[in-house]
């Protein structure tokens, strides 16, 4: 039989190493892998694509993503790439005088260290602003920028207690400052105008070109639900994946109210059946443990240190009681969910890693493939547990070097032995843990190839600084491996991840073979062609 899709001429990257030259489809699937002798299952209909060399791998997946609030962002103020408080203002004025219609200035994606201690004042944009309300969540998304009018709207006064589960940054007088941190963020948030579900529907859509540009086929949005304001995607998943919009293969995690308890599960339950079509599943929860070590909120064993190096009171804080931790992971998985888990500091992953292993003890070993996402801190003592409980390590690999950020904003509060905990994707790897890969964004770029340089290299793309914890280095294999069958693992897409006779025809043409250059220039590798289930959804220009 003629295949439809045939690849020829180039090196193949297949579970065993770059060993074959030509592969076939036929539908969705992958038919056949080899050499030259392939290149007889060209038809007269058969599509041949000529690699010239390039290399072709498995789709890339994205296990922690955010793409509908990403789409949403890029089409209000969007503060991503400004790197001083001037630039900033700038960009939120500029939009302001743009739109002069918009009731609130809404966007975000600004960075910590463009002001000074990570904290942007009211002030800033009120001088830009006066008379409109503006939300501005950061880049990762836990933290606000706000100027005078939304806190007057939210009735944020001096004598405004700080919530649980957030901080009301202050200025010298106790008065409100214009930075709202975690839980505080929903004081303004819950104000703000929710997109319509055409709007969401769009971001999505837009969302997914990027996405599939960049060579990504498939993905796990963290957080399908509503929280601290951010617009629920549920709807906007359920409304593509039926009209055939929703091109990429996409699980859904669905957000665990942490105000709550288990009395949450039947929600859920029905939430999973009511959303869950075609190329969309959402059989998965996301409790978030922590919050991030930036403004000290990941939950760390030991306390924070102040500027000085000595020890704080705090030790950041934990958004689910860990002591009722290990009861709600048993019950979900008993319910076959799978659980994501945000776990930054290292009490946060050791509290997921004790509730996973309360879970097995409690049930058995299940196939529900929890995964622990961020791990910016992690206890040696702990490293070796996610292989012997079958959890795998969700790494976000761009954040793992020396930036403004980790530099000014985390290693001098960590202290020094803590600051080589960090990231620790070397370890995690040689102790047999199972990796898988994803963005954040919009917190972080989407482009796995960047992620990638930074797993590899230990340095930002196009920096020349020192390596970030060497030893922590991933082969160019494993890194690949990580963002391809390691995150198919966790998206349960078994049939996919990999190419091999059976699989999945989600591939991947990339416009060069990035095995035979110098590791230092993979960040300049780019997507030529990305095709999901044999079909072609995008070619570069």
């Amino acid at each position: 039989m003629h295949a439809d899709l045939l690849f020829t001429g180039g090196p193949v990257l297949t579970p065993e190493g770059r060993t074959a030259t030509t592969v076939a489809v036929t539908g969705d699937r992958i038919t056949a892998v080899g050499d030259a002798e392939l290149r007889e299952l060209a038809g007269p209909r058969t599509e041949v694509v000529d690699l010239a060399g390039r290399l072709l791998l498995p789709g890339f997946q994205d296990a922690h993503v955010h793409p509908v609030p990403a789409g949403l962002e890029l089409a209000q103020c969007d503060l991503t790439g400004t790197a001083t408080a001037e630039e900033a203002v700038a960009v939120v004025r500029a939009y302001a005088d743009a739109h002069p219609e918009r009731e609130w200035i809404l966007g975000g994606g600004w960075s910590m260290e463009a002001f000074a201690g990570g904290t942007p004042t009211k002030e800033l944009l009120d001088a830009v602003v006066p008379d409109r309300p503006v939300y501005l969540p950061n880049r990762d998304h836990h933290g606000a920028w706000v100027n005078s009018r939304a806190l007057e709207l939210a009735g944020i006064g001096r004598d405004t207690p700080d919530p649980a589960d957030g901080r009301i940054e202050r200025d010298a007088s106790g008065a409100p400052a214009g930075t709202l941190q975690e839980g505080a963020m929903r004081l303004v948030g819950r104000l703000t105008p929710p997109a319509t579900a055409a709007d969401r529907l769009t971001a999505l859509l837009h969302a997914q070109r990027h996405l599939h540009a960049l060579g990504i086929t498939a993905w796990q949005d963290a957080l399908v639900g509503d929280f601290l304001g951010m617009d629920d995607p549920a709807q906007a998943y359920l409304t593509a994946a039926r009209d055939g919009s929703l091109t990429a293969r996409v699980v859904g995690a669905l957000w665990w109210d942490r105000e709550r308890g288990i009395e949450q599960l039947p929600e859920l339950v029905e939430r999973r059946a009511a959303f869950s079509h075609g190329r969309f599943r959402a059989g998965t929860v996301k409790l978030m443990l922590d919050g991030v070590a930036e403004n000290h909120t990941a939950a760390l064993l030991d306390p924070y240190l102040d500027r000085c190096g000595c020890a704080t009171a705090n030790r950041g804080k934990s958004f689910i009681d860990p002591a009722r931790l290990p009861s709600y992971v048993t019950e979900l998985e008993a319910h076959g969910f799978q659980c994501h888990f945000h776990a930054l500091g290292d009490r946060a992953v050791r509290d997921a890693l004790d509730a996973i292993e309360a879970a097995r003890a409690a049930g058995g070993p299940r196939d529900t493939r929890p995964h622990l996402a961020h791990l910016q801190v992690v206890h040696p003592d702990d490293v070796p547990r996610f292989a012997r409980l079958g959890a795998t390590a969700n790494i976000q690999p761009l954040w793992a070097a020396h930036e403004p950020q980790m530099d000014e904003l985390t290693i001098p509060f960590l202290g020094p032995e803590r600051a080589a905990w960090q990231y620790p994707f070397g370890a995690l790897l040689r102790s047999g843990a199972r990796l898988a890969a994803g963005s954040d964004w919009p917190v972080s770029s989407p482009d796995p190839l960047q992620g990638i340089h930074v797993a590899v290299n230990r340095v930002e793309p196009g920096g020349s600084g020192p390596v970030f914890l060497p030893g922590e280095r991933l082969s160019l294999g494993d890194a690949l491996t990580a963002y391809t069958a390691g995150s198919a693992y966790v998206n349960h897409l078994d049939d996919g991840g990999r190419v091999a006779a059976g699989a999945l025809a989600d591939l991947v043409v990339l416009d060069r073979d990035p095995f035979s250059e110098p590791t230092e220039t993979l960040a300049a590798t780019t997507v030529a062609l990305t095709y999901v289930g044999g079909e072609r959804v995008f070619a570069a220009e």
